[in-house]
């Protein structure tokens, strides 16, 4: 099977459909201890099999586990760096100091230095601010990105968690002053998380922003373990991280995993793998971000790509997973002959 790539944005780079995200390497701190705790072995027995699979891009951030999860992955892919795209995140709080946080010169080149140095590269192929810094005026954010590049030392930048205007308000800076452009934004976006499509969608694909969909399975909800009327397995991250993440109601929840089942008895494919390809088929979807704690949880992810869901199973996970707008655009909606929605 060849693995389908796709153009990240208005850049040059192609990228698989699905990259290993590298949150549940290192296991430090309490988030990411229920995340996972891949070791250097395991991390390298996920990377194998993804390049076996022919898919060759990894995710990571400097805040994950401490910086342990950017040296798991170094050990990972050491003696074969030429095989693999790397990309990692700066912004959020890295350190105790004053300046160990945000989107500022000081931050961002220590940041890089940092992430380097732990993943064992001379080079990050994709680099994004992992938030947006409303402190740092973004013409220091762009010129800043714009010397690393220049230095050789990342490749490509985007942004990950921005809001619209955030999005926005930079690419125009870096059109205005021939500086880098976002070619990405990592964004949540599930089966019950679709928020992205109302302001974020249609401003990716006018601006040539390609999104790289994070925890696309609804922060675990969409692991096909859990059930109406049954309690959370033993196993589940939401008994204690389910507050950092996004909010999902119930019956919300419970009415997408009916219709999730019902298609999985169709096709045979396990309700992730369905949750899965339902998002490769949006408009503006580039890659998305898989996550496993273990061979069989990679595998299973995996077995998303090389096929496609029906137009009418598509339809059916759309009026199972809708939600009503918010202002402006349910208004928006209403004038679709002149401003049409990129979804229903």
């Amino acid at each position: 099977m060849r693995v389908e790539t796709r153009q990240l944005g208005r850049s040059g780079l192609f990228v698989p459909v699905l990259s290993l995200g590298t949150g549940t390497f290192g296991g430090k701190g309490a988030l990411f201890k229920e995340w996972g705790d891949t070791d250097v072995q395991a991390a390298t027995r996920l990377v194998d099999i993804c390049l076996e699979a022919g898919l060759n891009f990894f995710d990571s951030a400097d805040i994950y586990s401490a910086g342990i999860a950017e040296e798991v992955l170094g050990g990972a892919i050491a003696g074969r760096r030429d095989q693999v795209l790397i990309s990692t995140k700066a912004t959020f709080r890295a350190g105790s100091g004053y300046n160990d946080v945000g989107s500022s010169r000081l931050h961002l080149i220590r940041s890089v230095e940092a992430s380097l140095k732990r993943l064992g590269t001379d080079y990050i192929d994709l680099f994004h601010l992992h938030g947006f810094d409303a402190k740092t005026p973004v013409e220091e954010v762009l010129n800043t990105l714009d010397d690393l590049i220049r230095a050789g030392k990342i490749r490509y930048v985007g942004c990950s968690n921005f809001s619209g205007w955030h999005l926005m308000k930079s690419l125009a800076y870096a059109q205005a002053y021939n500086l880098p452009r976002y070619i990405s934004h990592q964004a949540y976006y599930s089966l019950v998380g679709r928020e992205y499509e109302w302001e974020l969608m249609p401003l990716g694909l006018d601006q040539g922003v390609g999104c790289m969909v994070w925890s696309p399975l609804g922060w675990g909800r969409l692991t096909g373990k859990i059930r109406r009327g049954q309690p959370l397995p033993e196993t589940s991250r939401l008994h204690r991280a389910a507050d950092p993440g996004p909010q999902v109601d119930d019956n919300y929840l419970y009415k997408v995993v009916d219709a999730l089942d019902e298609i999985a008895q169709e096709t045979g494919k396990t309700v992730p793998q369905i949750a899965l390809n339902w998002l490769l088929q949006r408009p503006g979807v580039a890659n998305v971000i898989i996550g496993a704690r273990n061979e069989q949880q990679l595998r299973d992810n995996l077995g998303a790509i090389g096929w496609h869901l029906t137009e009418d199973q598509v339809a059916r996970l759309d009026a199972a997973s809708e939600v009503p707008k918010i202002y402006p655009y349910w208004h928006q909606a209403h004038f679709s002959e002149r401003n049409p929605f990129p979804v229903g």
